[in-house]
């Protein structure tokens, strides 16, 4: 895990090493066991590294091949190296180093861009190909690591956060007023290739860009995956569907505990962390990877607030596997100017204080790990959302499977009717203060169409690259690296090929997770039905501790002077919820994230 940032003149000029250097500068967080750059006329590349696969000097980058005709700046883990490197050494490739890196390149030069469908992991690189002056520049299937990009001053600039190109006078200079509106809106971000910055954009997922000397080409992509809408009459035993999830989700497990430097685990206590850390012990018993030691460390956040604890869940998880547990209480004494580093190394406004679980999670692991598993990606594939209820009714109905539709409909009021009662009056609230806006935003409904829709558009748009952008930038705030089991590409193509009813099935969520986990999980955590994870009393905090802040926010004469939202009847609105005479609903949090985010912009 490192950043990595780079410049490709286009204009026939020599890169700008102060430039490049600059660049580099402001990733020092996701790299602080080294640097390095390379410079060859138009080309300019810059490395900030974490050092987590073979810690020698010879794992520094950039990395060239023998005849130094490539060079790689990488970000992320190629999981399946060792796999690669053997088939490689049997093609006759000689190595130097034990890196992923050094894979890359020779994959390149065997497969030349198909060498991306032979990779498992997480990346995002820039190679520069001498031979053919060209950049050849990739993000992985599922986004996890970034890659941001802006073309200015006649050059193609590259970097892992938009604040290293922003050290160019030309770029992110204005705010990109549409997609903030759509954040303030609908509370989306990352759902397409463009940044809350003009100019600014990102590779999207599973897409590759080469850059030439005559032009920035498209963006290109090189994998997808289909979602099946079938019902269970289609076929897919139950048995045999729990079998192979579980097996592949362990080997995905497996892989990512590859690491020569200790790893862990966040353990929320819900349904996905608690599963991946019980693999864990599994592969720790009978594998015993190194970089897990004698007892898996996990890392939790718990709340005083009984309402916003897990405790009770972690507590059970702990128990029945005997792993190591540290957790973090956060608190209100410095909350504000966590929030203000936090919005700085996030680059772009957030749209819920949930992520500041996540950050205190990062905060405290960083003194004993710097790698960390995790559960993301499973509630977008199987449907863990209690939202995606509806969806899954309508699409019932859509295929006419009526007596289907009334038995999911009645057993998902069954078990979920506070929820359902609670989303329609704040979809009432939502509705009518996204009133408080001015402008015109484009709408986005998360939960259009029927559920194998809705599911392959959260995945790939509305609601995981968004996560991933949380959980990238968070982790490394702390020079940690985290990884997720959950988005091994294997695993994806296969829980996306399955009937709907494996995951939704009685108004039960990750259906075929739970049937795999049985006996692995204690059923207390894997029978759970609500929904919690790293949450925080975001709610209690706006009403509380934070509303002064906010009242300062909102009373200001530059907050009254934005295009984006009617001053005036924010500032009402927010005090009446204070006083008790309306509900709370996120737009009060995300019109005031954007407030502090533009001041950290025009500063």
């Amino acid at each position: 895990m490192c950043g990595i940032a780079g410049q490709f003149a286009l204009n026939g000029e020599e890169a700008d090493a102060a430039l490049v250097g600059a660049m580099a500068q402001r990733l020092a967080h996701r790299g602080p066991d080294g640097e390095g750059s390379f410079f060859s006329g138009p080309v300019g590349l810059a490395h900030r590294r974490l050092a987590i696969i073979d810690l020698s000097d010879e794992g520094r980058q950039p990395m060239g091949n023998e005849d130094g005709s490539l060079q790689v700046v990488f970000n992320g883990e190629i999981y399946n190296y060792r796999e690669l490197r053997e088939e490689l050494a049997a093609l006759g490739h000689r190595f130097a180093s034990a890196t992923d890196t050094e894979v890359i390149l020779h994959a390149y030069e065997e497969w030349g861009r198909d060498c991306l469908a032979r990779f498992n992991g997480m990346w995002a690189f820039a190679l520069w190909d001498g031979r053919r002056r060209e950049l050849f520049c990739a993000r992985d299937r599922l986004g996890v690591k970034p890659f941001y990009y802006a073309v200015a001053g006649g050059s193609f600039l590259f970097a892992s956060e938009i604040k290293a190109l922003r050290v160019h006078p030309l770029v992110g200079r204005r705010p990109n007023d549409r997609m903030l509106l759509t954040f303030l809106a609908w509370g989306v971000a990352d759902h397409t290739a463009e940044t809350m910055y003009d100019g600014v954009f990102q590779v999207p997922p599973a897409h590759a860009v080469v850059v030439s000397e005559e032009d920035v080409g498209e963006p290109e992509r090189y994998w997808d995956f289909a979602m099946n809408p079938a019902s269970r009459e289609a076929g897919t035993d139950d048995g045999t569907a729990a079998r192979r999830a579980r097996d592949l989700l362990t080997d995905a497990v497996r892989l990512r505990l590859r690491s020569d430097v200790p790893v862990g685990t966040c353990l929320s206590g819900g349904i996905d962390s608690s599963t991946v850390a019980a693999l864990i012990n599994v592969l720790l018993r009978e594998e015993s990877p190194e970089s897990v030691g004698e007892r898996q460390k996990t890392f939790s956040v718990c709340f005083d607030d009984p309402r916003f604890d897990e405790s009770r869940y972690i507590d059970t998880v702990v128990a029945a596997t005997g792993v190591a547990n540290r957790r973090t209480t956060p608190g209100t004494d410095g909350l504000w100017e966590d929030i203000e580093r936090l919005l700085y190394m996030q680059d772009e406004p957030f749209a819920s204080l949930s992520i500041y679980a996540q950050y205190c999670v990062m905060r405290l692991a960083q003194d004993e790990v710097k790698v960390v598993l995790d559960g993301q990606g499973a509630d977008e594939q199987l449907a863990g959302y209690i939202a995606y209820q509806a969806p899954y009714i309508r699409g019932l109905l859509r295929r006419r499977e009526i007596l289907a539709a009334l038995r999911e409909g009645a057993a998902s009021a069954r078990l979920h009717r506070s929820f359902f009662s609670w989303a329609a009056a704040q979809s009432r609230v939502r509705s009518e203060r996204r009133e408080l806006l001015r402008g015109s935003p484009p709408e986005v409904l998360r939960y259009a169409g029927s559920l194998d829709e809705v599911l392959k558009r959260e995945i790939t748009a509305s609601n995981l690259p968004l996560l991933l952008h949380w959980e990238d930038r968070n982790s490394m705030a702390f020079s940690i690296e985290a990884r997720v089991p959950f988005l091994d590409y294997r695993l994806v193509e296969y829980l996306a090929s399955l009937p709907l009813d494996q995951k939704i099935r009685g108004g039960v969520t990750k259906y075929v997770l739970r049937r795999a986990i049985r006996g692995l999980v204690p059923d207390a955590v894997r029978c759970r039905t609500d929904k919690m994870g790293f949450v925080t009393p975001e709610e209690v905090w706006m009403k509380g501790e934070l509303a002064p802040r906010i009242l300062e926010l909102f009373s200001a004469p530059e907050f009254a002077e934005r295009p984006y939202w009617d001053a005036e009847s924010v500032l009402r609105n927010y005090r009446e919820f204070l006083d008790g005479k309306s509900p709370y609903s996120t737009e009060f949090w995300r019109i005031a994230c954007a407030e502090m985010w533009l001041r950290q912009f025009d500063a």
